[in-house]
């Protein structure tokens, strides 16, 4: 249950914390206040519908954002700009030597605000040659590794997946969550090469801390589109938090209910009751994390701080889980000390 508290916890602190960046870069609204803001928004339907809503939403809110990825990559290889213009800037921007960098990073004054590793100009630490065009890169290899490690636990210890799948019909999940596998890596892979590399390819102004609170798509896609491109971030990044938001919610509230208050505070609690206790822990849910979200930022983490501390915090917790499914010689010790013993 602590694993399945704390998987809610960190995914939940990883889309206010990348919203609220996202927001306050979009709007100037204070960084504080959005991460209060952004949770009423899901906890007011979630709610009032529960799991209904959530695959509502799941399913409408994802069709809005491919709407916006599709619109993002015609633009950037078909309409503005073409593969070969990506492909020979990428080459061309790897080459350059800190002079040409300080160069065009300037100010209109012509003083250089550029600092080495801040901008993404120059050759590649860790790439092969330097170049931006490899899949041979160490910090790639590093990152694709906490990925896997920390996504297996965000799946395996979400409790928002299995709730799914136990709604599900038996015949559909399978198909269910092979598409949605698709539909997950769809987002940032569309997301990084249409937005992420255009950044890099036009050289546009924006800072290593900026690209790790996720600012890169708000800031190539303003370029482009102007304030159009902003309102379309924006309702983007609205359909993507309020869809994995209640689900997180859902999950929360789920734990509480069944797995803590029927089974060790009132087993004889009846639906009406069950579904009082679900709703009130939605909302403290909520406003919980906006308080927690708020810590954060002034601890000075960010999004890329947080994600690639899921995999220490819930990693571990994937073989016991796997092993209790498939394993008829499992046992709650071995499990305990695994997950524990792995952090």
């Amino acid at each position: 249950i602590i694993f399945c508290f704390l998987t809610n916890i960190i995914v939940t602190s990883m889309l206010l914390l990348g919203g609220a960046a996202t927001v306050n870069a979009l709007t100037g609204m204070d960084i504080n206040l959005a991460s209060f803001l952004i949770p009423w928004g899901v906890i007011l339907y979630t709610a009032a519908g529960g799991l209904k809503a959530t695959f509502l939403a799941s399913y409408i809110h994802t069709a809005i954002i491919f709407i916006v990825l599709v619109i993002s990559v015609y633009t950037v290889y078909v309409k503005n700009f073409s593969t070969d213009f990506i492909y020979e800037n990428l080459q061309r921007v790897s080459s350059y030597s800190e002079a040409q960098c300080s160069s065009l990073f300037a100010s209109g004054n012509g003083v250089s605000f550029y600092e080495e590793g801040t901008y993404s100009c120059g050759p590649v630490a860790d790439n092969r040659d330097g170049s931006y065009l490899t899949m041979l890169s160490g910090g790639g290899l590093q990152f694709g590794i906490i990925n896997i490690v920390g996504n297996f636990g965000t799946v395996f210890v979400d409790q928002s997946y299995w709730q799914s799948a136990i709604a599900a019909k038996p015949a559909s999940t399978h198909k269910g969550y092979l598409l949605g596998g698709l539909v997950w890596f769809t987002i940032p892979f569309a997301l990084a090469t249409s937005l992420g590399l255009a950044g890099v390819a036009l050289q546009l102004p924006i800072t290593s801390g900026e690209a790790g609170a996720g600012l890169v798509p708000p800031a190539v896609a303003t370029h482009l589109f102007g304030e159009g491109g902003a309102v379309m971030m924006a309702i983007m990044l609205f359909m993507a938090i309020t869809s994995t938001g209640s689900a997180e919610g859902i999950a929360v509230s789920s734990l509480v209910a069944y797995d803590i208050y029927k089974t060790y505070i009132n087993p004889e609690a009846d639906g009406p009751k069950i579904l009082l206790v679900s709703k009130v822990v939605i909302v403290v849910f909520g406003l919980c994390m906006g308080v927690l979200s708020v810590a954060l930022h002034y601890m000075g983490l960010n999004l890329g701080w947080v994600y690639m501390f899921m995999g220490t915090a819930i990693g571990s917790a994937v073989v016991p889980l796997w092993n209790l499914l498939m394993w008829k010689d499992a046992n709650a010790i071995g499990a305990v000390v695994g997950a524990w013993g792995g952090m």
